[in-house]
């Protein structure tokens, strides 16, 4: 875990016990806000576990970066304030979008960043 930037130790240990042959973790944070309880990045995937199922039932969901169409930086924000002044990224899969508010702007900004890289 020396490489991974994370939050929690144990959202890197559920990540990690699903992971496939050679897949390595980046990262793991934290999510905060209603629905989702944390949002990891492989060298293959996203990794999103959603907590909004009804009979407080969670899933996590995989999404291939060649399934993701774009990810934006969500912001209050006008143009001409700072872009990653908020922590909220949108990740736009088909027509379906996960959005994910962090604490902290640094990683909204490493999460957009891993994800562009991916997908550009």
């Amino acid at each position: 875990m020396a490489n991974i930037a994370y939050d929690r130790k144990e959202q890197v240990q559920q990540i990690e016990s699903g992971l496939l042959d050679g897949e390595q973790i980046i990262a793991v944070y934290d999510a905060v806000g209603t629905g989702t309880g944390f949002i990891g990045l492989t060298d293959r995937r996203v990794i999103i576990q959603d907590r909004s199922f009804v009979g407080k039932r969670h899933a996590i969901t995989s999404i291939p970066y060649s399934k993701i169409t774009s990810v934006s930086v969500v912001s209050n924000k006008s143009w001409g304030g700072t872009f990653f002044s908020t922590g909220a990224i949108a990740i736009h899969v088909g027509t379906h979008t996960y959005e994910v508010e962090f604490r902290g702007a640094q990683k909204s900004h490493h999460v957009h960043n891993v994800i562009l890289h991916h997908i550009s």
